[in-house]
């Protein structure tokens, strides 16, 4: 790829993706894979103003040993430094670039059991600290090539040629393969306002999904949640784009408000391992069955998690004709399959989707009906047969989408 391409793309990252303030500090997780590019993100947080800048490096075949030889408490154990590190976060707010290229099965055959008991005796420990940055620091998720990602997708290329295609697939789908990511990112923001602009308008009560693969659920949505897409505010008052690309509507629901069922329409790679094929039945907002032809018993664990992990904590709407999904390209990452297709989300809802949740404490918009958990996984619904209705406050049932498309456009 040119230089001057990956330049433009570290510095969207940097500057629209997290928007470094001067004089922050910026905490880089990424894989082993593209160690140039994310040497070039370093670059430019510095000439961004950053203060200090900390790339905390991945690698799953670590992880699979670290499981392997450790015991369950050795993996559940927070240390004293991992301790300071997040008070050092809550102290600090630093940006946090989040830049991933694992392969989406690469931790196939580890111990799944061991791993989840583990991220259950971690999370107490780290959710106090999770909870007071919460909506106030900025964040960004991106991609670059993995070699074992890259030749899932093309298989029939060589390494080298996979690499290159996926750099170009990735590029494209986060609008950085232009002369002015920015400009790009400035207007797309604006339409996706724009749709959110219309739907908060109406002031939905509830959303129904249905279509002819069988999905037929009903969803409840928060009086005081509202949609939104594209950039976003901390609380510090800096504006961010937490995900490159993003090409979706969303907004928390209610929690304990959804009826029905709900068919996968593409594999979810979660822990490490693809969940395919499956379905999630609802009863009174909790997921109370489901079946997958892939990994169900995974599935479950990530149903199983904990209290909050069985019900919903975002509805997002995104068309089938998005640009992801007119690449005609199954990426098996969240991060562009969500973008391609509507999804739900179990888990963990979005507080800063409240009205007015600057006057609000967590616990405030937790009441309303925000969903509280360890996790948050999305799993794609969406497709060219999906239709979905809202129920507004004073009782009219209006069309959101048709046939996978916005009915209002």
């Amino acid at each position: 790829m040119k230089k001057t391409t990956l330049r433009n793309y570290a510095r969207l990252i940097v500057r629209t993706g997290v928007n470094v303030q001067k004089g922050q500090e910026v905490f880089i997780a990424a894989g082993l894979d593209q160690p140039e590019f994310v040497a070039m993100v370093v670059e430019e947080a510095y000439r961004a103003g950053a203060a200090k800048v900390t790339v905390d490096w991945e690698y799953q075949s670590l992880t699979k040993l670290h499981v392997r030889h450790q015991s369950a408490k050795t993996l559940g154990t927070v240390t004293e430094e991992q301790k300071a590190r997040w008070q050092h976060y809550v102290d600090e707010l630093p940006c946090r670039i989040y830049l991933l290229s694992d392969d989406p099965d690469g931790l196939k055959g580890v111990n799944q059991e061991k791993l989840a008991k583990a991220q259950a005796a971690r999370y107490p420990i780290i959710k106090p600290y999770r909870d007071k940055i919460e909506n106030r620091y900025q964040w960004c998720i991106a991609a670059v090539p993995g070699k074992a990602w890259a030749k899932k997708l093309f298989p029939g290329l060589r390494a080298s040629s996979a690499e290159k295609a996926l750099w170009e697939a990735i590029l494209k789908a986060a609008r950085a393969d232009g002369d002015d990511p920015a400009g790009a990112w400035e207007n797309h923001n604006q339409t996706l306002h724009s749709r959110c602009d219309y739907l908060n308008q109406r002031k939905l009560r509830s959303l129904h999904y249905y279509g002819d693969n069988g999905t037929d659920l009903w969803v409840g949505m928060i009086p005081e949640a509202r949609f939104s897409g594209g950039s976003e505010k901390s609380l510090q008052n800096i504006v961010f784009n937490p995900n490159i690309p993003s090409e979706e509507c969303f907004i928390t629901p209610m929690r304990g408000k959804a009826e029905g069922i709900v068919y996968a329409t593409k594999p979810l790679s979660y822990q490490g391992q693809l969940i395919e094929d499956f379905w999630i039945r609802f009863k009174e907002g909790k997921a109370v069955e489901w079946h997958a032809e892939k990994n169900e018993a995974l599935l479950g664990r990530l149903i199983g998690m904990d209290e909050g992990s069985a019900y919903l904590g975002e509805c997002a709407l995104v068309p089938n004709s998005s640009p992801i999904s007119e690449m005609g390209l199954m990426f098996l990452n969240t991060l562009f399959d969500e973008n391609a297709a509507c999804h739900l989300a179990l888990g963990m809802g979005f507080a800063d989707t409240i009205e007015d949740f600057e006057n609000r404490t967590l616990e405030e918009c937790r009441a309303l009906g925000v969903n509280d958990s360890m996790v948050h996984e999305d799993f794609m619904i969406g497709y060219a047969g999906l239709n979905i209705d809202a129920e507004t406050e004073d009782g009219e049932t209006i069309p959101i989408f048709r046939k996978g498309e916005w009915a209002f456009e």
